[in-house]
């Protein structure tokens, strides 16, 4: 019984070989082109400038071709196959993914680059089609952009009247997140929300207004805290 099992993979390891022909080849290059093309324009337009990188982008249109390439080196070849992934398998990558929507980007290459290899052309398009909706329309989601706001004063009163003020101007929303006091200088850094940023004060003054009206307030720094990392 251990013989004809053998025997049987044997057989399939030497008969599962599939050969394409030039025009086939030609084919699933051209299919894999058009819709690394689509990638592409996914990529380019569910970024912002700041986070959009051309030299990434690029890399997932040939990231499709080069996929392609191994599949229809590979077709049904198992034994082909086996030794394919052995190899790419001491193949260890460093490169820094800033941003996890790369991650789906690389994933959704090498799913459209290994359909087009074996000659699938229906599964590749429609998902393809799906998913550049999908991420287009989060791509338009922007991040809730929180600030940083950086106070420093000098005097020994200046910190109660920068808390005090602080809590008028946002009612207690803007929560305190640092607060350094010496007996020289005060320095205190307010968490604040984009639309708490953008709420009107009284008499249409600035945040940066009120606080410098204060005695002993030298120095007001505003910082957003992004999601987004330019590369």
């Amino acid at each position: 019984m251990m013989i004809q099992v053998n025997e049987i993979l044997q057989n399939l390891l030497k008969n599962a070989t599939g050969t394409l022909s030039p025009q086939e080849i030609l084919l699933n290059f051209l299919v894999a082109l058009i819709l690394g093309l689509l990638i592409y324009l996914s990529y380019r337009f569910s970024h912002s400038a700041a986070v959009y990188s051309p030299r990434f982008n690029a890399s997932l249109l040939m990231l499709t071709l080069v996929t392609t390439l191994v599949m229809n080196v590979i077709g049904n070849n198992i034994a082909l196959s086996l030794g394919m992934v052995g190899a790419l398998s001491i193949v260890r990558f460093r490169t820094a993914i800033k941003d996890p929507r790369d991650t789906t980007y690389i994933f959704w290459c090498i799913a459209v680059g290994i359909c087009c290899g074996v000659s699938e052309y229906y599964v590749p398009t429609i998902g393809s089609g799906v998913i550049f909706l999908i991420m287009v329309i989060f791509g338009l989601v922007h991040a809730n952009n929180r600030y940083l706001l950086v106070i420093r004063g000098s005097g020994p009163d200046t910190g109660n009247e920068i808390e005090l003020a602080m809590l008028s101007a946002y009612s207690g929303k803007a929560a305190l997140r640092v607060k350094n006091t010496s007996r020289e200088s005060q320095e205190f850094i307010y968490e604040l929300s984009q639309a708490l940023l953008n709420k009107p004060l009284p008499q249409g003054k600035k945040i940066t207004d009120v606080l410098y009206e204060i005695e002993g307030v030298t120095q007001v720094n505003l910082v957003m805290q992004s999601e987004e990392v330019s590369r």
